[in-house]
């Protein structure tokens, strides 16, 4: 932490001409009274005629320069900073599990220089924060990365892949993965491609409001997710986050099937055209669907963990020139997931040049815009001209899964198994039958 951070001007030579730093107490005169206190930082972008200072009583207070008559030092400290103590594990015959983190808010903590958040907190943190992990397994942790999800890239898939299959190989009971919430549900869907007959539940979860701060969701979300990953009857790549704003409930979702609704609720996470896979609820996993697959030995596990980056998600508006597939296909993309309207429709100067990319080797699929429901392109005659035109209408695949899978698929196998493996329901991605249960969405 910097001597003076985010202190400017006038405040701040007065504060070095008195030999102050943030966290030494001080004593401050103003006009009308005195006030004894610590001396915080502040973030880079409030206004700099203000002094922050936490009163022995806990409650913070900013000082008006143009009151200040005079500043003193009362004892000197040391900034403040997070000290992480090692966890103490409450048995050596617990399970054996691994946090693997990437970043996040989750990871995070409250960056004084600007008030927001950065990715800082490593995953031995996480540890010494929360330290009911130490009741449920013995627990190793690796940072990965130490990035914000939306920098997450192919390449960052295929090495967390890699990552994930060496620990479950090593006998690991338990595999959580810290993330950030922006583009969870991407990673979550390239996990349960690359993963094959994953003999345990692997659990991607987040957080919507970093450690720092009184309403975080972090400890309670990390809780819940390594309890899932230890004792759930299911295995798979899953999603853990809140079922409802507040701490009762866990909603775990299938990796293939889960987007980020809301901006900042906590909940935020839904399953799209299926119920969620299970609820974590009072340390009781309540499974809500039937089809999952079972805890399994390991002997089957396999790895598929390359992904091609030449693959577009394309969200189609009105007017969209065709030009964009094919500036495209010039530099080299292989392949197009495009988000349609309802049914999945586009307007219809787009299927002459989607008919020629398709006879050019391109692979071109279709799914929605809309959050709900199925891609059906039988219904209206631009729907059929697509299909004609050689477009492959994708059920009810949400556009991002479709997107992750089509780059892993084109990262894995032959061209001529492309359009076989896409069509084929290889992790819950597609659900035979849609069920809309509106009370689900936000209380709504």
């Amino acid at each position: 932490m910097e001597k003076l951070d985010g202190y400017s001007g006038d405040i701040k030579r007065l504060l070095e001409e008195n030999n102050v730093r943030a966290g030494d107490v001080i004593r401050v005169v103003t006009l009308d009274r005195e006030y004894v206190g610590t001396l915080i930082p502040r973030y880079e972008y409030a206004s700099q005629d203000f002094l922050t200072l936490k009163l022995l009583n806990g409650y913070n207070i900013g000082i008006k320069f143009d009151r200040i008559l005079s500043i003193a030092l009362v004892e000197k400290h040391s900034p403040p900073s997070f000290k992480p103590t090692p966890p103490k594990f409450r048995s050596e015959n617990l399970p054996h599990a691994v946090i693997v983190s990437t970043g996040g808010t989750i990871a995070s903590r409250v960056d004084y220089r600007t008030g927001g958040v950065r990715p800082a907190l490593t995953a031995s943190d996480l540890l010494s924060v929360v330290p009911e992990l130490a009741e449920i397994a013995k627990v190793d942790a690796e940072v990965l990365f130490s990035i914000y999800s939306e920098n997450m890239t192919q390449s960052h898939w295929t090495t967390l892949s890699k990552k994930l299959h060496d620990y479950i190989s090593r006998g690991y009971e338990g595999v959580v993965v810290t993330h950030g919430t922006d583009t969870m549900g991407y990673t979550a869907a390239a996990l349960s491609f690359a993963l094959k007959n994953t003999p345990i539940p692997i659990i991607l979860v987040g957080s919507q409001r970093s450690s720092d701060r009184p309403s975080s969701d972090a400890s309670s979300n990390l809780i819940s997710a390594m309890h899932t990953s230890i004792k759930a009857p299911f295995s798979g790549v899953y999603v853990l986050m809140h079922g409802w704003v507040s701490d009762e409930r866990m909603a775990i979702h299938l990796g293939t099937k889960v987007r980020k609704l809301h901006t900042s609720r906590r909940d935020a996470f839904k399953s799209v055209n299926t119920k969620p896979a299970a609820f974590y609820e009072n340390g009781e996993i309540h499974v809500l669907l039937d089809n999952l697959p079972k805890r399994r030995p390991p002997s089957s596990f396999e790895i598929f963990p390359n992904f091609d980056e030449r693959v577009a998600l394309i969200k189609f508006y009105p007017n969209m020139s065709p030009e964009i597939f094919t500036y495209l296909h010039e530099r080299g993309y292989r392949g197009f997931i495009i988000e349609g309207f309802g049914l999945g429709h586009v307007n219809s100067t787009l299927t002459p040049v989607l008919k020629k990319l398709v006879k050019d080797g391109v692979f071109i699929f279709m799914t929605s815009q809309c959050i709900f429901g199925r891609v059906r392109l039988t219904v209206y005659d631009t729907g059929r001209d697509l299909l004609e035109a050689g477009v492959i209408p994708l059920e009810d695949m949400l556009p991002e899964t479709a997107f992750v899978k089509l780059s892993w698929c084109l990262g894995n196998f032959e061209e001529a198994k492309v359009l076989d493996i896409m069509k084929a329901n290889i992790a819950n991605e597609y659900s035979p039958r849609t069920v809309l249960d509106e009370g689900e969405w936000f209380g709504s």
